[in-house]
């Protein structure tokens, strides 16, 4: 299966700690991160890059069609994880490429510019899970 991400959810897929909007958003992004992503094998899923609403937005209270009621926000985070992770709308890679792509391009202080205005940023779980995967290097 593949799994659909905007580009700035790459990241947010690493920090995930089971919180989230409400309990049908946190079922399944957990379904995706917990139970594709990061399940034995999960390196080897397929992502495709999209800019609009992906696997994760599917029930988000947020999500209006194929975009968000934030969307002038959410496009500034895609665009800046578009730049630091080099990823395009359409690339299509296996999950063990993101991460990759993340050990080999972000360190936890770049998350203050490319996360800035993200409401998840001041709580660490992101900074945390950079910490943790250049660590495994």
């Amino acid at each position: 299966m593949t799994v659909r991400l905007r580009p700035h959810h790459v990241l947010c897929s690493l920090g995930f700690e089971g919180k989230g909007y409400d309990s049908a958003f946190i079922a399944n992004m957990a379904n995706i991160v917990f139970g594709q992503l990061m399940a034995p094998g999960g390196e080897k899923a397929q992502v495709h890059i999209t800019l609009e609403a992906d696997s994760f937005c599917a029930p988000c209270p947020h999500r209006i069609g194929l975009g968000c009621a934030s969307q002038h926000d959410i496009a500034r985070l895609d665009a800046a994880h578009s730049q630091a992770l080099d990823l395009r709308a359409g690339d299509t890679l296996s999950w063990g490429e993101c991460v990759e792509r993340v050990r080999a391009r972000i360190t936890p202080d770049d998350l203050d510019d490319i996360c800035v205005g993200c409401q998840w940023l001041p709580l660490g779980m992101c900074k945390t899970a950079v910490v943790e995967l250049l660590a495994q290097t």
